[in-house]
């Protein structure tokens, strides 16, 4: 069975087809999904652990295994008033929630100025922190410029580090840096994750870079509804098209399919302390 570390399952692009789409998922071996608690800002970050009530109370058999996250967007950190954080800290200590996120820092797109998401970086580290949870990780530079990578691991050395390799953790998600800043981030104890931008023809240096990622800190995803995955690029992304990104890591690392499924299950079951039973 696979994991889909990252959808976003509340997208208004699964509006009146979710069942189907889960239900697609599994069959394609997909065992279970973390559903990305951000939505459109802070007002929507309860939406995942709703679908994941709402699906996992089937207890289906046709069904993958959810699991939710909740954070507040870069771009919307200028709405993190103190209703918005403690909103988060609440949401954060309920079971079904296993990490904080998507966090971080993006410069490529116009949204909140970059000293407000950083320090609303630094108060999602402090809460995840005090409700145990692992962190999970957005970090977009603009254009040629590794500005945004540099503030990201500085800020994670600083305010997240401490909790060590053999603490919290987390994901870098959708990586799409340096083989530096994925070093620098692994001796922090985080895992990276590659969506299906890994496939695509003009991300030769990420796929170096997929290929330097050790076994034991690789994981998968979609990043659904986007990113679709070689050949089924410009589609509508679902959870169950990881398993192509899943099989180009595989060829990347010269295993097989099943080996690298059953090697980013348990990376994921590793990080959230879980044990699936897929």
């Amino acid at each position: 069975m696979l994991i889909d570390s990252h959808a976003h399952l509340d997208s208004d692009r699964y509006a009146g087809d979710l069942p189907a789409v889960l239900e697609r998922a599994k069959a394609a071996g997909v065992g279970a999904i973390l559903a990305i608690g951000i939505g459109e800002g802070p007002s929507e970050m309860h939406q995942a652990l709703e679908i994941c009530r709402q699906f996992n109370s089937l207890h289906s058999p046709d069904l993958p295994q959810l699991y939710a996250s909740a954070g507040i967007y870069p771009h919307n950190t200028h709405e993190a008033g103190e209703a918005a954080v403690a909103k988060l800290d609440q949401l954060l200590a309920e079971p079904e929630v296993i990490a904080c996120g998507e966090i971080g820092l993006d410069y490529y797109h116009q949204g909140s100025p970059h000293e407000t998401q950083k320090r609303v970086f630094i108060r999602q580290m402090q809460i995840a922190a005090v409700r145990n949870r692992p962190i999970i990780i957005h970090c977009r530079p603009s254009d040629g410029d590794n500005a945004c990578w540099e503030d990201t691991l500085d800020l994670l050395a600083e305010h997240w580090a401490k909790t060590g390799p053999t603490g919290l953790g987390g994901i870098l998600h959708c990586f799409s840096g340096e083989w530096t800043h994925a070093e620098r981030a692994i001796q922090m104890g985080f895992l990276i994750s590659f969506a299906g931008n890994v496939t695509y023809p003009k991300a030769q240096p990420l796929r170096e870079v997929a290929a330097q990622v050790p076994l034991d800190r690789l994981l998968v995803e979609t990043d659904a509804p986007f990113l679709a995955p070689l050949p089924l690029r410009g589609q509508r992304n679902e959870p169950a098209l990881v398993a192509h990104t899943a099989e180009a890591l595989a060829v990347l690392h010269g295993i097989s399919a099943e080996e690298i499924a059953a090697i980013t299950t348990k990376n994921f079951e590793r990080l959230f302390r879980l044990t699936l039973g897929m």
